[in-house]
Order: C-alpha cells, then sequence, then structure tokens
C-alpha cells in the first residue's frame, strides 16, 4: 500500500519516482485525500530535488487525466496549437489565428482569461462588442471544420490538480521550479487536444524568465515532456525585455491585429507571427520549408485572405465584423495624453513589465479574477529600444477615460530611459525542438 509520506522521503532524497507514485499523488491532490501540508512538502521536495523527463511526462499526464481531457478528433487536420509565456502588447494570437486558418490548416484555440496588464485573449475579442466564447463542442467543432478558426472558453474541469497544485505554489515559494511550471503549462495544452504545439517563450524585463538560459531551461523541458507524451512540439525563445509592438491595452491590441493583417503592422508583432507561424505551418504538414511556409503566410496578407478569415471568425462569434473595416467603432478611450521626452538621444530601454503595470492602472488589466476590464484604455508606444528621440518628441500615448493621469505619466518617464548611444536589440533569439 503506497503512503505519502514515503513518496515524499524518495523525492526528498532524490530518488526517481514511479508512474504510479506520481499518479498516487496527483489522484490523492485531486480528491483531497492528501493534505495540504503533504503536497506542500511534495513541491519543496521537487523544488530542490528535481525531475527527470520520465517524471515530467508523468506528471504532466496524470493532471492531464485529473480533468476533462478535449477530444479534437471530428475536427479533420493536424490541429496546432500556439502558447505564448505572457508579456506586455503580446497580440500574436489575434494575427496568427486567422493567417494559419486561411491556409486551410484548423485553428481551434482553447483560451481563458489573463490576469495581469491587458487580459487575456479573450478579453481582446471582447472589445468586439457581442463577441463571445460560449460555443457548445458540436458549435466549435462544426465551425473549425467548415471555417478553419474558433476560439472557446476553458472548460471548468480542465487539469483541476494543476489548479491546485498552483494555488500552493504561489504560498510555498515553489513557484520558479521547471518540472512544476513545464508541467502546469503543458497539462492544460494537451488536455485541449491538440496534435502539435508551438511555444513561444519569452525572456526579459516583462517576462516570466528574466534570463535567456533560464527561458532556455523551461522552453527545453516542456518541448521534451511534449514530444515524451506524442505531441510534435518545439519551441521560440523570443524576447520581452520591451513590449511586442507598439500597443497595450485591449481594443488598442485589436487595432494593431487588424493594421498587421493589413501587412502595415509593427516590424516586431509582424516578425514573430510570421516565425511562429512558419512553425505551425510546417508542423501541421503544410510544407517541409520554414521559407516556404513564411511566403505562404505572407500570400495570404497580401491578398487579403486572412483578413477575411478574420472577419469570418468574429461574425461566426457574435461579434460585428464591420468594425474591421472601421476600427474607429472599437471601444474607445474620452482622453488622449502624450508623454514626452526631456532630452534628445535615443531610446536605450523600455521597461516592459513596469509600462504593462502602468497600462493595468488605467485599468486596460485585472489584479484579482473579480476586477471588470476597460476595454478602450491603454497605451501605444511612439518609439521603441534604438529609435533616435528630440526633446519633446511624443515618446507614448496614453488612451484613458480619466483626465488625471500624473501617476501613470510619471511611472512612464521613468522606464523609458533615453543615452547617447544606439543599443543593440534582438527579438527571436532561438529554436528549440528537443
Amino acid at each position: 500500500m503506497m503512503r505519502m509520506v514515503d513518496i515524499i522521503e524518495k523525492k526528498r532524497n532524490g530518488n526517481e519516482l514511479s508512474k504510479e507514485e506520481i499518479e498516487f499523488f496527483i489522484a490523492g491532490l485531486t480528491n483531497e485525500t492528501i493534505p495540504d501540508y503533504q503536497v506542500s512538502a511534495f513541491l519543496m521536495a521537487v523544488y530542490f530535488q528535481d525531475m527527470s523527463d520520465e517524471e515530467r511526462a508523468n506528471l504532466t499526464l496524470a493532471m492531464v487525466h485529473s480533468g476533462d481531457v478535449i477530444d479534437l478528433s471530428a475536427i479533420e487536420g493536424i490541429k496546432v496549437d500556439k502558447h505564448s509565456t505572457g508579456g506586455v502588447g503580446d497580440t500574436t494570437t489575434l494575427v496568427l489565428a486567422p493567417l494559419v486558418a486561411a491556409l486551410d490548416i484548423p485553428f481551434a484555440k482553447m483560451s481563458g482569461r489573463g490576469l495581469g496588464h491587458t487580459g487575456g485573449t479573450i478579453d481582446k475579442l471582447e472589445a468586439f462588442d457581442g463577441f463571445h466564447v460560449e460555443l457548445t463542442d458540436d458549435q466549435f467543432t462544426e465551425m473549425v471544420n467548415r471555417d478553419k478558426i474558433s476560439v472557446i472558453g476553458q472548460s471548468g474541469n480542465l487539469t483541476p490538480a494543476d489548479k491546485k497544485l498552483y494555488a500552493l505554489r504561489d504560498v510555498t515559494a515553489t513557484v520558479s521550479s521547471i518540472p512544476l511550471i513545464a508541467s502546469s503549462i503543458m497539462s492544460k495544452k494537451i488536455a485541449a487536444g491538440a496534435d502539435a504545439i508551438v511555444l513561444d517563450v519569452k525572456t526579459g524585463a516583462g517576462a516570466f524568465m528574466k534570463t535567456e538560459e533560464d527561458a532556455i531551461e523551461l522552453a527545453s523541458a516542456m518541448v521534451r515532456i511534449g514530444n515524451l507524451v506524442g505531441r510534435n512540439t518545439m519551441a521560440i525563445i523570443s524576447d520581452m525585455s520591451q513590449p511586442l509592438g507598439n500597443a497595450i491595452g485591449n481594443a488598442l491590441e485589436v487595432k494593431e491585429a487588424i493594421d498587421t493583417l493589413h501587412g502595415h503592422g509593427p516590424a516586431d508583432l509582424t516578425e514573430l507571427v510570421l516565425t511562429l507561424g512558419s512553425q505551425m505551418v510546417v508542423l501541421a504538414g503544410k510544407t517541409d520549408s520554414l521559407e516556404e511556409a513564411r511566403e505562404l503566410l505572407q500570400g495570404v496578407i497580401k491578398d487579403g485572405s486572412a483578413l477575411v478569415k478574420f472577419k469570418q471568425f468574429i461574425k461566426n462569434q457574435g461579434g460585428n465584423p464591420d468594425w474591421i473595416e472601421n476600427p474607429t467603432l472599437l471601444p474607445q478611450a474620452r482622453f488622449e495624453i502624450e508623454v514626452i521626452a526631456d532630452s534628445d538621444g535615443f531610446v536605450t530601454e523600455i521597461v516592459a513589465d513596469n509600462i504593462g503595470v502602468a497600462a493595468m492602472k488605467l485599468g486596460a488589466g485585472r489584479e484579482t479574477k473579480e476586477e471588470d476590464i476597460d476595454l478602450a484604455v491603454g497605451l501605444i508606444l511612439r518609439k521603441k529600444v534604438g529609435d533616435p528621440v528630440k526633446k519633446g518628441d511624443s515618446l507614448v500615448t496614453i488612451f484613458a477615460n480619466q483626465e488625471d493621469v500624473t501617476a501613470v505619466q510619471e511611472m512612464i518617464k521613468d522606464n523609458i530611459r533615453i543615452g547617447s548611444d544606439i543599443p543593440e536589440s534582438q527579438l527571436i533569439y532561438r529554436e528549440i525542438h528537443n
């Protein structure tokens, strides 16, 4: 008969746990027969002793099977999902979804509401009045088979073990454990039913992983888990030391996504979307070549078919597609206030996470699940790292529904540095396939 205390001791001593021991732990966690103090002791043992690739894969699968598993088998073709570890101004899903769908690759995504700077993908899509993600499984399947694109709200019982573990990791100083982060993210992706997964792992000030080395370690852990459990998985390490694109805020990011689908979005957002999209096209079996995949994606931007696909998607889920041609119909803020440069030079640094907090202070994000988001407010960066600046230039436009934004202005000024030297900046660091 297994006992939790023996499993804790085994891991504390640095020994490898069997599949059965890990399943015993996750079952007891889920049905609450293992008390929190033993779960906490186990988490700390893992934090200090780490886990082998096989243990990580077994932990991930045990969490997957602790709740509902989405069956996408009724959707034709290879279902490729994309996951970003988050950041500031991360609008990639809004552009990627119609891009790959325009190439007849099914984009069937389950998405959640985000905490933090500007909410999640669903919050952004709800800038379209009437847009909804409450679909039945049959509606979801029908939309993806017919139009290759749909985003559905997260099921209430997806990976319940992960939710319980995450709550305890938060209060036991074990959040930063690589096996625990990797299994948490991958359990949700695998439970959501994708055949193949492209991961966008961020590094820099606005990312969870602040250094490239840490980002590589996490990305490699997730890729190995995915491949071990039979999902074709790869990762891109990308920069989040400054916000991605120029827009930070829900309706503002939607407008930027529309601009990008028209072919005139910010250079960094466009490049990241083409990099991630090319990997998705290859994993979906559309072509063997990343170069050809990129050409295909650029083609559906150029001929307008990606934009048509975006309109179809918005209309299918209750939004008004006319707003895509006329983005002034999206929620608009009452006030626009400029943040002005005090000196000449070059932008040497934009501290992404603090700029994100500034947007959140306007109401663009939520700190707790209960908070409402103001879809209209946010920031537009007028300068990015490396851009030349003259005294009196606008650095940022604040879009607010309150007239006094002095504290936000000061926060932005404190976190955009201007110097005399042009700094080096890099968007894509590397690809990881194993």
